[in-house]
């Protein structure tokens, strides 16, 4: 992959877009470079093909104007935390080398997003071991390891204010037309197609804040600051 500031790693096709999108725009609005990488092609779900998932994921990547989007090839419903898969993703920090790496939390109760939030750890920290797979490239370990929820709320950081963009927010997330307003909602955890989640969520988050909208995020230790500049901006 590209050199990238930013890589956000996501389960599906979707999950990334649900929990950060708006955060995106706003990081590319601003200059950087991101980047993402899904661990499955969506495959097994309940409605869109394979086929159709990634038309509307490369539909979505234009939208968000991400430098890069690749998926590591995983099964869908059947990720492990097994050497393939992370030899996977240390490949990619090593080769994309971000500044920040988002991924899943992983309390959920889709059990590929608590493997896909796990795998995230052990790439982490494997990426930037010397002596681990050098076949692999460079040690490399992004600065930060960011959180971002998937089917279960968090409590969370930091929150992104993503007023501005919610209108772009809602388009991308219905560049997934296969995914929306479904006849039946029964398969689905909170009973809320994507884009109906999405706008819940980030309303709730953004009301704890005072603004219109606001994206969270959980990072695990201390957020490091260089002074408290950005919190009176």
């Amino acid at each position: 992959m590209k050199p990238c500031d930013v890589l956000l790693l996501g389960p599906h096709p979707d999950d990334v877009e649900l929990a950060a999108a708006g955060t995106i725009l706003k990081l590319v609005a601003g200059g950087s470079r991101v980047s993402i990488v899904d661990a499955t092609r969506g495959e097994q779900g309940s409605r869109g093909s394979p086929e159709e998932r990634a038309q509307e994921a490369a539909a979505a990547a234009q939208r968000l104007g991400l430098l890069e989007r690749h998926d590591l090839g995983l099964p869908d419903t059947a990720v492990v935390v097994d050497d393939r898969a992370t030899a996977a993703l240390v490949a990619v920090l090593r080769s994309a080398r971000p500044r920040l790496l988002f991924a899943p939390w992983a309390d959920d109760v889709h059990p590929d997003h608590v493997a896909v939030g796990q795998l995230a750890a052990r790439a982490f920290f494997l990426a930037g071991l010397k002596q681990h797979a050098p076949d692999l490239g460079a040690p490399y370990r992004p600065a930060l390891l960011i959180r971002y929820p998937g089917n279960k709320p968090l409590e969370p950081t930091f929150v992104v204010d993503i007023g501005a963009v919610l209108a772009q927010k809602a388009e991308v997330i219905r560049c997934y037309r296969s995914q929306l307003q479904p006849a039946d909602k029964s398969h689905m955890v909170q009973g809320l197609d994507l884009l109906e989640r999405a706008q819940v969520r980030d309303r709730f988050y953004g009301a704890r804040v005072a603004c219109a909208a606001a994206e969270p995020f959980w990072l695990d230790g201390p957020l490091p600051l260089r002074d408290l500049q950005p919190l009176m901006a």
